[in-house]
């Protein structure tokens, strides 16, 4: 068997090419809708994502504003910056979303960062009060890369309803959120849902009981061919660097799963890069048409 290669990309440019006709109406109605980023100090990594959201807001009509921070040596300082820069933008009733790139410099205390942020303009999903909303089903923003997670399965005829997904990552990022989102009964969910980690004992014993497999560690080839079983649904959430001489740059971009052989025994399988990713920034930019919108209702 080899696996179907499920397009994040082109599916991602249809939803991108939906937003841009709701953005053209919002714009004509006198409604811009407006992200500030805030970029703290001179991660390459997150610099590389800032610009990938500033030209893809652009393509679809949404104004989107980088506020950099240079990272003091003294955390509390920059910490300060940062905590005043939010406060500003949760101030401005311009600004409809608002993001705090991650990571942040070693010492700077990120929870406490974006807890400040107001919920209504975190459109990461990422304030304790948005990522509870998604527990109880009463969602205000889902954070975009679970919700890329889940449109890729539902757009790729992967309904997770009734099946069994297993998720190998707990992060607030995408596991825990993710799973909460999958759980819940209603249309394009109601799965039965397996939270796991690297750490999780006898972990290919779990992963091949998967309808549906989703890898989400942050480290290259965490899934091999012998931890899913024939004709399971693979997305594979992870980016890594990892060295290679031949390119370049130096390097090249891989997944949290060992793609050539899983390709092998699954029936569909996301790609790194232009699986979730594209996605993401995607079901980010809906985010922010969202905020706009509750914004004008306040």
């Amino acid at each position: 068997m080899t696996a179907t290669i499920i397009d994040g990309a082109a599916i991602a440019a249809g939803i991108r090419e939906a937003l841009t006709r709701q953005v053209e109406d919002m714009i004509v109605s006198g409604l811009i809708p407006h992200l500030a980023v805030i970029l703290v100090g001179d991660n390459p990594a997150s610099a590389s994502y800032v610009r990938g959201k500033q030209k893809a807001g652009q393509e679809t009509g949404i104004k989107v504003v980088v506020h950099r921070i240079e990272a003091d040596f003294d955390p509390t300082q920059t910490e300060r910056r940062i905590r005043d820069r939010i406060d500003l933008l949760n101030a401005d009733h311009d600004v409809h979303g608002i993001i705090l790139q991650l990571p942040l410099p070693e010492g700077v205390d990120a929870d406490l960062l974006l807890d400040r942020i107001d919920p209504l303009k975190d459109v990461d999903g990422l304030h304790p009060i948005n990522q509870g909303r998604i527990l109880l089903g009463r969602e205000r923003y889902l954070p975009a890369t679970p919700h890329g997670v889940q449109q890729l399965l539902v757009r790729s005829g992967a309904d997770p309803g009734g099946k069994h997904v297993v998720i190998v990552g707990r992060s607030r990022l995408v596991g825990m959120p993710l799973a909460a989102m999958l759980a819940q009964k209603r249309q394009g969910a109601n799965a039965t849902v397996t939270i796991c980690h690297t750490n999780t004992a006898d972990l290919p014993s779990i992963t091949r009981e998967a309808d549906i497999l989703v890898a989400a560690t942050g480290k290259p080839n965490t899934i091999t061919a012998d931890m899913v079983h024939s004709g399971v649904t693979v997305i594979d959430v992870g980016v890594n660097r990892v060295d290679d001489t031949t390119r370049k740059r130096g390097y090249r971009l891989v997944g949290d799963v060992d793609f050539a052989a899983v390709s092998e025994v699954a029936s569909a399988l996301t790609p790194v890069p232009g699986g979730v990713g594209p996605m993401t920034v995607a079901m980010l930019l809906n985010n922010v048409t969202r905020a706009a919108r509750i914004a004008r209702q306040r």
